[in-house]
Parts: structure tokens; C-alpha cells; sequence
């Protein structure tokens, strides 16, 4: 399962996506929308994407992740639209038939989607400025303009 999609992220699907006889270990990690960006207060988030190229870069992810541990099964779900304080923004799960394993690809997934894959997001902050961003970047990474 590796998608895109403008409804809640869900643990549970995320999880059985992964659910395996030949595995012993399930990870999973969900991002949130957080309140506090270094001393700015955050009262939302606007996820957009470049769809197309998102979902091969994902899938290129997915490939590396299973070239480096013995991947059973894996899911990757990037939200896109607004997502207020709480909500899940990402969800990866891996599993695979010892935890370490399952661990090390977990990160490697969520740490490489943060910077390779053409997500930006648009901070809204409490001051009523915004700030579109590259998540895995930094503000000087900006976001093309959507439309």
C-alpha cells in the first residue's frame, strides 16, 4: 500500500496492510500535526504534492527499503489537504520477520519520504502568518505554486 489521499490515515488498515504469517515484528510510525514549531505556535497544516512523481518516489523507497532488510510487507500513506493539531499527516508500516529489521526499515522509510518525496506543507501559524516548506527541508525549499 503506498498512497496519497486527502481522508484520515487510519492505524488499524495501516496495520493489517502489513499483517503477516512470515512476519514476527509490525512497526509502524504516524506523523502529527504538532502545536509548537521551535517558538511559533501552529494552529494547522496544508499538506500538497506533485502526485504523480510522489507516488514513484515512494515506490523507489519502498524498493530500496527492500533491498536492504527482508521486507515482508510495507505501507506508506502521505495525507494531502488541511489537517488540524493531532491529526495523522503520514503513516509507514513494515513488517518483517525480526524487529530490528523492522525498525531499521521503518525509519529508513520515513526519514528518506521526509526528504526525497515532493510533499511540501504549508504551515499556518497563530500569528496569522504562513510558510510553505519542504518538510524534510528547510523554509528555503519552497513549494511551486498550485493551482
Amino acid at each position: 500500500m503506498i498512497e496519497l489521499t486527502r481522508n484520515p490515515i487510519e492505524v488499524g488498515p495501516l496495520t493489517e496492510a502489513v499483517r503477516s504469517p512470515a512476519s514476527g515484528a509490525i512497526v509502524v510510525f504516524l506523523g502529527t500535526v504538532r502545536e509548537m514549531t521551535g517558538n511559533l505556535r501552529t494552529v494547522a497544516l496544508d499538506y500538497e504534492a506533485y502526485p504523480e512523481m510522489a507516488l514513484v518516489q515512494m515506490q523507489k523507497l519502498a524498493d530500496r527499503a527492500r533491498s536492504q532488510w527482508p521486507v515482508d510487507r510495507l505501507a506508506m500513506v502521505h495525507r494531502l489537504g488541511r489537517l488540524e493539531l493531532g491529526e495523522v499527516s503520514v503513516g509507514v508500516a513494515v513488517s518483517c520477520p525480526h524487529r530490528k529489521d523492522a525498525f531499521l526499515a521503518g525509519q529508513f522509510l520515513i526519514d528518506e519520504l521526509k526528504v526525497t518525496v515532493p510533499i511540501w506543507k504549508k504551515e499556518n501559524w497563530a500569528d496569522g502568518r504562513t510558510e510553505w516548506v519542504h518538510p524534510g527541508g528547510d523554509s528555503s525549499a519552497k513549494a511551486p505554486a498550485f493551482g
